[in-house]
């Protein structure tokens, strides 16, 4: 059994990508609509052939909480397989006009029960989709608000982060409502925290809009940073 496949930036194997593929159809979405919604019963994955999402879940409160971004390459839409009433466990947005690769769940069950080697590595990346997903959840527990902002930030640079001569320039631009998602917090609070960082020149805004972070093992220390690999500590 070869577990060694080359892997696209998905974490999925090359072969199963070009499987799903060939096996998929094409959808539109059009920008600000859902491709899918947290606890509806789930019968596709997805693959974005275009496009930018934010997959997020919703808290007890009602408030929105962005769990990760999602752009062309990514695969969306991680359901239970092999079980007779399948929900999704995020939600999907599109921020703007996107298409995706729609695979049936249970062709994806039927390629999957032929090829161990795949299921496996498909079992592999469900498990670590859900490992990103814990930790940023603790992240928010443990350490609040500003634990929450600190650590997307973190994870921003590490899928964003692009080392200039003073610093990391996050090559994305979030708007601070966008931010406010990540933490479950408001717009305002995010301003505060940000100016607070400025102000004890641990990072600032640049006129594109892009955060470059000057001193980023500053964020890391508040954090308690476990130094996870870069492969879970993403944004994407």
């Amino acid at each position: 059994m070869n577990t060694n496949q080359k892997k696209n930036r998905s974490g999925l194997p090359n072969k199963l990508i070009s499987y799903l593929t060939a096996v998929s159809n094409l959808k539109e979405i059009q920008k600000n609509s859902y491709l899918f919604h947290e606890g509806a019963h789930a019968s596709e994955l997805y693959l974005i052939e275009a496009g930018f999402f934010y997959i997020s879940k919703v808290n007890p409160d009602g408030k929105e909480f962005n769990m990760r971004v999602a752009k062309s390459g990514d695969i969306i839409g991680e359901l239970t397989l092999f079980s007779e009433d399948s929900r999704y466990m995020l939600s999907a947005w599109a921020a703007e006009d996107s298409r995706v690769l729609v695979i049936e769940k249970n062709n994806l069950e039927k390629k999957l029960s032929m090829d161990p080697g795949l299921a496996i590595e498909f079992m592999k990346w469900m498990s670590t989709m859900m490992r990103i997903n814990q930790i940023k959840i603790r992240d928010l527990i443990s350490y609040g608000k500003k634990g929450a902002l600190y650590s997307t930030i973190i994870r921003l640079s590490n899928s964003y982060g692009i080392q200039r001569e003073n610093g990391i320039e996050l090559d994305i631009h979030l708007t601070h409502y966008e931010l406010a998602k990540f933490c479950i917090t408001s717009r305002e609070n995010v301003n505060r925290m940000l100016r607070d960082l400025k102000n004890m020149d641990v990072l600032d805004v640049m006129s594109n809009g892009h955060i470059i972070v000057y001193r980023i093992e500053y964020l890391r220390e508040q954090i308690n940073c476990e130094n996870c690999p870069v492969s879970i500590c993403r944004i994407d």
